[in-house]
């Protein structure tokens, strides 16, 4: 059988190749990625629980589905327990920098001045803010990866590891991942970060192995305000669905045209 055609590209303006990436192991999977059609066969192989049955018993078709996450930021109280779910539930390790998904706390002062804070990621909760009097509102912003349906990690990645689901969820196959860290520099929301022990990019997965069983992500589970909501974005009447047509719903950074699908409730224009 012909393989098919490598649609894999590495652009010659961009970044330098990274300190500690074996550069003949980079050629050699690359190749390898070339030769097997890589953009294709992710379609299929390397999908975490793609082959997995739904709660009901039936078989997940990932082509009935289109996912995104609504949060409501007036509902969450930073208690870190959606931090801690997700830390538990897909073993990223407690260590600083490593957040499939964080909590960020925005203090406005009388004088307009903005403070942005996120000890340890939120994992723990926050430490009462100093000076209240002069704080003219405070709040807290969840954030994660906003498997954007028009990713610039996707673009960037050499060897096509870093793909989208037929579902809208973006993923990184690790057996292809090179660690050349292009899509942690490209994804404009700090949203990845890197797995130094397989030595692979990582970030949210949207809980994959749970929503093909027909379950909610972990954070999602665990958040006792249900400021998280998670669900098909369009074509039914799901709860994200009605989260999204009766509030003012806005986007992480809109005009990078990167279509995220993680919909913010009212949320306050100091938020980047």
């Amino acid at each position: 059988m012909t393989p098919a055609p490598c649609h894999c590209s590495i652009k010659p303006d961009g970044p330098a190749e990274p300190e500690g990436v074996d550069r003949r192991a980079f050629v050699q999977k690359f190749a390898a990625a070339c030769a097997a059609g890589l953009p294709v066969v992710l379609g299929v192989v390397g999908v975490p629980g793609a082959s997995g049955q739904t709660a009901d018993g039936q078989k997940y078709d990932p082509g009935m589905h289109y996912y995104g996450m609504g949060v409501d930021p007036a509902k969450c109280i930073g208690c870190g327990r959606c931090v801690n779910a997700c830390k538990t539930e897909n073993d990223v390790p407690r260590t600083e920098g490593t957040f499939n998904t964080w909590v960020e706390r925005y203090v406005i002062r009388q004088d307009g001045e903005v403070e942005v804070d996120s000890p340890d990621g939120g994992m723990e909760g926050f430490p009462a803010a100093t000076e209240e009097t002069t704080i003219r509102k405070s709040f807290f912003v969840p954030k994660l990866c906003n498997h954007c349906a028009n990713p610039p990690c996707v673009q960037v990645c050499p060897v096509g590891a870093t793909f989208i689901t037929r579902d809208g969820v973006v993923l990184v196959d690790e057996d292809y991942c090179i660690g050349c860290r292009y899509c942690i520099q490209a994804c404009p929301y700090g949203a990845r970060w890197f797995k130094a022990e397989k030595k692979v990019a990582a970030k949210c997965t949207f809980c994959y192995h749970r929503i093909t069983k027909g379950l909610v992500p972990a954070c999602v589970e665990a958040c006792p305000t249900q400021a998280r909501i998670f669900g098909e974005v369009e074509g039914r009447a799901t709860p994200l669905a009605r989260f999204i047509r009766f509030n003012d719903i806005q986007v992480l950074k809109p005009s990078l045209n990167t279509r995220p699908k993680v919909y913010y409730a009212n949320l306050d224009g100091e938020v980047r």
